[in-house]
Protein backbone atom coordinates (compact mmCIF):
# COMPACT_ATOMS: atom_id res chain seq x y z
CA UNK A 1 0.00 0.00 0.00
CA UNK A 2 1.29 3.34 -0.96
CA UNK A 3 1.00 6.00 1.44
CA UNK A 4 -1.63 8.20 -0.51
CA UNK A 5 -3.85 5.26 -0.50
CA UNK A 6 -3.25 4.88 3.20
CA UNK A 7 -3.87 8.81 4.27
CA UNK A 8 -7.33 8.57 1.93
CA UNK A 9 -8.59 5.24 3.58
CA UNK A 10 -7.15 6.57 7.18
CA UNK A 11 -9.01 9.61 6.83
CA UNK A 12 -12.07 7.85 6.10
CA UNK A 13 -11.59 5.29 8.76
CA UNK A 14 -11.73 8.48 11.14
CA UNK A 15 -14.88 10.53 9.63
CA UNK A 16 -17.12 7.00 8.64
CA UNK A 17 -16.29 5.70 11.90
CA UNK A 18 -17.74 7.92 14.12
CA UNK A 19 -20.36 10.04 11.61
CA UNK A 20 -23.81 7.39 10.96
CA UNK A 21 -22.66 6.22 7.53
CA UNK A 22 -20.80 3.18 7.95
CA UNK A 23 -16.89 2.99 7.83
CA UNK A 24 -16.81 -0.52 6.91
CA UNK A 25 -18.78 -0.16 3.74
CA UNK A 26 -16.97 2.96 2.61
CA UNK A 27 -13.51 1.13 3.24
CA UNK A 28 -14.58 -2.25 0.99
CA UNK A 29 -16.42 0.30 -1.68
CA UNK A 30 -13.96 2.77 -2.11
CA UNK A 31 -11.08 0.32 -3.05
CA UNK A 32 -13.46 -1.35 -5.40
CA UNK A 33 -14.56 1.77 -7.06
CA UNK A 34 -10.74 2.71 -7.57
CA UNK A 35 -9.29 -0.87 -8.25
CA UNK A 36 -7.78 -0.21 -5.23
CA UNK A 37 -5.40 -3.36 -3.80
CA UNK A 38 -6.60 -5.12 -0.12
CA UNK A 39 -4.91 -3.31 2.75
CA UNK A 40 -4.24 -6.19 4.56
CA UNK A 41 -4.24 -6.75 8.26
CA UNK A 42 -1.49 -3.92 9.14
CA UNK A 43 -3.73 -0.67 8.16
CA UNK A 44 -6.69 -2.87 9.47
CA UNK A 45 -4.57 -2.40 12.71
CA UNK A 46 -3.38 0.86 11.84
CA UNK A 47 -7.37 1.78 11.66
CA UNK A 48 -8.75 0.39 14.78
CA UNK A 49 -5.23 2.00 16.48
CA UNK A 50 -6.26 5.74 15.21
CA UNK A 51 -9.72 5.23 16.15
CA UNK A 52 -9.14 4.74 19.70
CA UNK A 53 -6.84 7.28 19.86
CA UNK A 54 -8.93 9.45 18.74
CA UNK A 55 -12.28 8.54 21.10
CA UNK A 56 -9.81 7.99 24.32
CA UNK A 57 -8.34 11.78 24.01
CA UNK A 58 -11.53 13.36 23.13
CA UNK A 59 -13.31 11.24 26.02
CA UNK A 60 -10.34 11.29 28.87
CA UNK A 61 -12.36 12.98 30.89
CA UNK A 62 -15.46 10.78 30.91
CA UNK A 63 -12.97 7.87 30.88
CA UNK A 64 -11.27 8.42 34.09
CA UNK A 65 -14.68 9.76 35.40
CA UNK A 66 -15.81 6.33 34.84
CA UNK A 67 -13.11 4.32 36.09
CA UNK A 68 -13.43 6.11 39.36
CA UNK A 69 -17.46 5.26 39.67
CA UNK A 70 -16.79 1.87 38.57
CA UNK A 71 -14.35 1.66 41.45
CA UNK A 72 -16.17 3.66 43.81
CA UNK A 73 -19.51 1.89 42.93
CA UNK A 74 -17.64 -1.75 44.06
CA UNK A 75 -16.10 -0.11 47.16
CA UNK A 76 -19.93 1.06 48.22
CA UNK A 77 -21.13 -2.16 46.46
CA UNK A 78 -23.80 0.46 45.37
CA UNK A 79 -25.30 1.44 42.38
CA UNK A 80 -27.25 4.11 43.48
CA UNK A 81 -26.00 6.91 41.46
CA UNK A 82 -26.23 7.56 37.38
CA UNK A 83 -22.21 7.49 37.87
CA UNK A 84 -21.75 4.59 39.33
CA UNK A 85 -24.38 2.77 36.85
CA UNK A 86 -22.51 4.27 34.09
CA UNK A 87 -19.67 2.10 33.96
CA UNK A 88 -21.55 -0.63 34.27
CA UNK A 89 -24.15 -0.54 31.57
CA UNK A 90 -21.73 0.09 28.92
CA UNK A 91 -19.90 -3.43 29.87
CA UNK A 92 -23.41 -4.93 29.59
CA UNK A 93 -24.07 -3.27 26.20
CA UNK A 94 -20.63 -4.37 24.92
CA UNK A 95 -21.11 -7.96 25.80
CA UNK A 96 -23.46 -8.91 22.93
CA UNK A 97 -21.04 -7.16 20.01
CA UNK A 98 -18.44 -8.86 20.97
CA UNK A 99 -19.75 -12.09 21.54
CA UNK A 100 -21.25 -11.91 18.49
CA UNK A 101 -17.80 -10.47 16.78
CA UNK A 102 -16.06 -13.04 17.98
CA UNK A 103 -18.37 -16.08 16.63
CA UNK A 104 -19.69 -14.51 13.15
CA UNK A 105 -17.32 -11.52 11.97
CA UNK A 106 -15.64 -13.78 9.31
CA UNK A 107 -18.41 -15.30 8.14
CA UNK A 108 -20.65 -12.02 7.34
CA UNK A 109 -17.59 -10.12 5.97
CA UNK A 110 -17.44 -13.47 3.80
CA UNK A 111 -20.77 -12.78 2.46
CA UNK A 112 -21.26 -8.64 2.41
CA UNK A 113 -17.14 -8.03 0.98
CA UNK A 114 -17.74 -9.00 -2.33
CA UNK A 115 -20.90 -7.72 -2.61
CA UNK A 116 -21.14 -4.23 -3.56
CA UNK A 117 -24.51 -4.42 -4.21
CA UNK A 118 -25.86 -5.90 -0.84
CA UNK A 119 -23.74 -2.99 0.89
CA UNK A 120 -25.14 -0.58 -0.91
CA UNK A 121 -28.43 -2.01 -0.14
CA UNK A 122 -27.63 -1.92 3.70
CA UNK A 123 -26.78 1.49 3.35
CA UNK A 124 -29.86 2.27 1.66
CA UNK A 125 -32.04 0.66 4.34
CA UNK A 126 -30.56 1.41 7.89
CA UNK A 127 -30.63 5.43 6.56
CA UNK A 128 -33.95 5.57 6.01
CA UNK A 129 -34.69 3.84 9.37
CA UNK A 130 -32.47 6.46 11.18
CA UNK A 131 -33.98 8.86 9.09
CA UNK A 132 -37.59 7.81 10.57
CA UNK A 133 -36.69 7.17 13.92
CA UNK A 134 -34.68 10.79 14.20
CA UNK A 135 -38.29 12.61 12.79
CA UNK A 136 -40.75 10.18 14.99
CA UNK A 137 -38.67 9.65 18.25
CA UNK A 138 -39.76 11.54 21.08
CA UNK A 139 -35.95 12.52 22.08
CA UNK A 140 -36.35 13.57 25.80
CA UNK A 141 -34.45 11.25 28.14
CA UNK A 142 -30.81 11.74 28.51
CA UNK A 143 -27.62 9.94 29.58
CA UNK A 144 -28.86 9.98 33.16
CA UNK A 145 -32.04 8.46 32.30
CA UNK A 146 -30.44 5.04 31.01
CA UNK A 147 -31.66 1.71 32.58
CA UNK A 148 -30.12 -1.81 32.26
CA UNK A 149 -33.06 -2.52 29.91
CA UNK A 150 -31.98 0.25 27.34
CA UNK A 151 -28.39 -0.24 27.15
CA UNK A 152 -28.62 -4.07 26.64
CA UNK A 153 -31.00 -3.33 23.59
CA UNK A 154 -28.67 -0.70 22.54
CA UNK A 155 -26.15 -3.45 22.79
CA UNK A 156 -27.81 -6.08 20.96
CA UNK A 157 -28.73 -3.86 17.77
CA UNK A 158 -24.64 -3.24 18.08
CA UNK A 159 -24.46 -6.54 16.66
CA UNK A 160 -26.07 -5.50 13.16
CA UNK A 161 -22.98 -3.01 13.03
CA UNK A 162 -20.93 -6.14 12.05
CA UNK A 163 -22.85 -6.10 8.34
CA UNK A 164 -20.85 -3.82 6.66
CA UNK A 165 -23.24 -0.63 5.02
CA UNK A 166 -25.25 -0.60 8.89
CA UNK A 167 -22.80 1.67 10.92
CA UNK A 168 -21.69 0.79 14.22
CA UNK A 169 -22.63 4.52 15.32
CA UNK A 170 -25.77 4.96 13.21
CA UNK A 171 -27.24 1.61 14.85
CA UNK A 172 -26.72 2.60 18.23
CA UNK A 173 -28.22 6.37 17.91
CA UNK A 174 -31.02 4.68 15.78
CA UNK A 175 -31.28 2.52 19.05
CA UNK A 176 -31.27 5.72 21.25
CA UNK A 177 -33.37 7.56 19.68
CA UNK A 178 -35.88 4.90 19.42
CA UNK A 179 -36.20 4.69 22.85
CA UNK A 180 -36.77 8.04 23.94
CA UNK A 181 -33.74 9.39 24.18
CA UNK A 182 -31.99 12.77 22.94
CA UNK A 183 -29.89 12.91 19.81
CA UNK A 184 -27.10 14.32 21.81
CA UNK A 185 -27.15 11.24 25.12
CA UNK A 186 -27.74 9.10 21.74
CA UNK A 187 -24.67 9.69 20.12
CA UNK A 188 -22.24 10.27 23.30
CA UNK A 189 -23.29 7.06 24.90
CA UNK A 190 -22.96 5.48 20.94
CA UNK A 191 -19.50 6.65 21.58
CA UNK A 192 -18.72 5.41 25.22
CA UNK A 193 -19.78 2.24 24.29
CA UNK A 194 -17.86 1.71 21.44
CA UNK A 195 -14.08 2.43 23.45
CA UNK A 196 -14.02 -0.98 25.14
CA UNK A 197 -15.01 -2.50 21.15
CA UNK A 198 -12.67 -0.91 19.13
CA UNK A 199 -10.00 -1.35 22.37
CA UNK A 200 -10.57 -4.90 22.00
CA UNK A 201 -10.65 -5.24 18.08
CA UNK A 202 -7.26 -3.19 18.26
CA UNK A 203 -5.78 -5.08 21.04
CA UNK A 204 -6.31 -8.71 19.06
CA UNK A 205 -5.52 -7.47 15.87
CA UNK A 206 -2.09 -5.57 17.18
CA UNK A 207 -1.47 -9.28 19.04
CA UNK A 208 -1.69 -11.44 15.97
CA UNK A 209 -0.41 -8.37 14.13
CA UNK A 210 2.85 -9.07 16.11
CA UNK A 211 2.68 -12.82 15.68
CA UNK A 212 2.74 -12.98 12.22
CA UNK A 213 5.15 -9.79 11.68
CA UNK A 214 4.93 -6.83 9.68
CA UNK A 215 5.28 -6.99 6.05
CA UNK A 216 8.07 -5.17 4.44
CA UNK A 217 7.52 -1.30 3.58
CA UNK A 218 4.22 -1.50 5.66
CA UNK A 219 5.42 0.30 8.31
CA UNK A 220 5.06 4.02 7.24
CA UNK A 221 1.82 3.37 5.65
CA UNK A 222 0.09 2.00 9.13
CA UNK A 223 1.81 5.16 10.92
CA UNK A 224 0.15 7.67 8.29
CA UNK A 225 -3.40 5.22 8.58
CA UNK A 226 -2.92 5.87 12.54
CA UNK A 227 -2.57 9.38 11.77
CA UNK A 228 -5.11 10.02 9.73
CA UNK A 229 -7.77 8.24 11.21
CA UNK A 230 -6.93 9.64 14.75
CA UNK A 231 -7.16 13.61 13.41
CA UNK A 232 -10.51 13.24 11.48
CA UNK A 233 -11.74 10.74 13.98
CA UNK A 234 -11.37 13.30 17.01
CA UNK A 235 -12.66 15.96 14.24
CA UNK A 236 -15.28 13.81 13.81
CA UNK A 237 -16.30 13.47 17.47
CA UNK A 238 -16.77 16.90 18.34
CA UNK A 239 -17.87 17.72 15.34
CA UNK A 240 -21.19 15.31 15.83
CA UNK A 241 -21.75 16.21 18.86
CA UNK A 242 -22.25 19.81 18.53
CA UNK A 243 -24.20 18.61 15.27
CA UNK A 244 -26.95 17.04 17.12
CA UNK A 245 -27.12 19.56 19.92
CA UNK A 246 -29.12 21.93 17.60
CA UNK A 247 -30.11 20.28 13.85
CA UNK A 248 -31.58 17.02 12.52
CA UNK A 249 -29.96 13.70 11.28
CA UNK A 250 -31.47 14.33 7.81
CA UNK A 251 -27.88 15.19 5.95
CA UNK A 252 -26.56 12.17 7.04
CA UNK A 253 -29.82 10.51 5.75
CA UNK A 254 -29.78 11.66 2.32
CA UNK A 255 -26.17 10.79 2.29
CA UNK A 256 -26.46 7.04 3.05
CA UNK A 257 -29.34 7.12 0.18
CA UNK A 258 -27.64 8.93 -2.02
CA UNK A 259 -24.40 7.06 -2.08
CA UNK A 260 -26.17 3.98 -1.94
CA UNK A 261 -28.62 4.50 -5.09
CA UNK A 262 -26.06 5.55 -7.27
CA UNK A 263 -24.17 2.32 -6.25
CA UNK A 264 -26.84 0.53 -6.67
CA UNK A 265 -27.25 1.82 -10.28
CA UNK A 266 -23.95 1.15 -10.95
CA UNK A 267 -23.83 -1.88 -10.22
CA UNK A 268 -26.97 -2.79 -12.08
CA UNK A 269 -25.80 -0.85 -15.03
CA UNK A 270 -22.64 -3.41 -15.05
CA UNK A 271 -20.01 -1.37 -13.46
CA UNK A 272 -17.24 -3.93 -12.34
CA UNK A 273 -14.65 -2.21 -9.85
Amino acid sequence: MNLFHAAVLGALQGFAEVLPISSSAHLILVPWLLKWPESGLTFDVALHLGTFLALSLYFWRDIIEMVVSFFDAIAARRLNTPARRLPFLIIAATVPAAVVGKLFEHQIEAIFRSNPLLIASVLVVFGLLLGAVDLLGRKRLVLDDIKPANALTIGLLQCLALIPGVSRSGITITAGLMLGFTRESSARFSFLMSLPIVAGAALLKTLHLFKHGIPPGEVMPMLVGIVFSAVTGYISVAFLLRFVQKKSLAPFVWYRVIVGVGLIIAVMSGFKG
